[in-house]
């Protein structure tokens, strides 16, 4: 990816948010001040009617929160695809009961 379209043209950064695997497969996620900002919306307005949203590399869907396909580290797998999805303690309870215990 060449570094075109990095910038605004105005100067400012676009959002950068990249979702990954390092070499012993721990999920990390990366991410600049405009990825941040942009994450911070998106789980601020999940509730009830709006209980998801996708997390997409350019290429692979249209998504509510684009991910870069660049890896931080050459040893790093980068994720295509995320869905986060808002989960109401009554709604889990409902469905999936399972998931509703105290994490040791």
């Amino acid at each position: 990816m060449s570094a075109e379209g990095t910038f605004y043209s105005d100067g400012l950064m676009n959002s950068r948010i990249t979702l990954s695997l390092d070499a012993n497969n721990k999920l990390e996620l990366w991410l600049n001040k405009e990825g941040r900002d942009q994450l911070v919306r998106e789980l601020q307005a999940l509730d009830e009617n709006n209980d998801h949203f996708h997390m997409m590399l350019p290429d692979y869907a249209p998504s509510d929160l684009p991910l870069m396909p660049i890896p931080y580290r050459t040893t790093d797998t980068v994720i295509s695809a995320a869905k986060v999805m808002f989960r109401p303690d009554d709604w889990d309870q409902l469905h999936y009961p399972h998931v509703l215990t105290d994490a040791k």
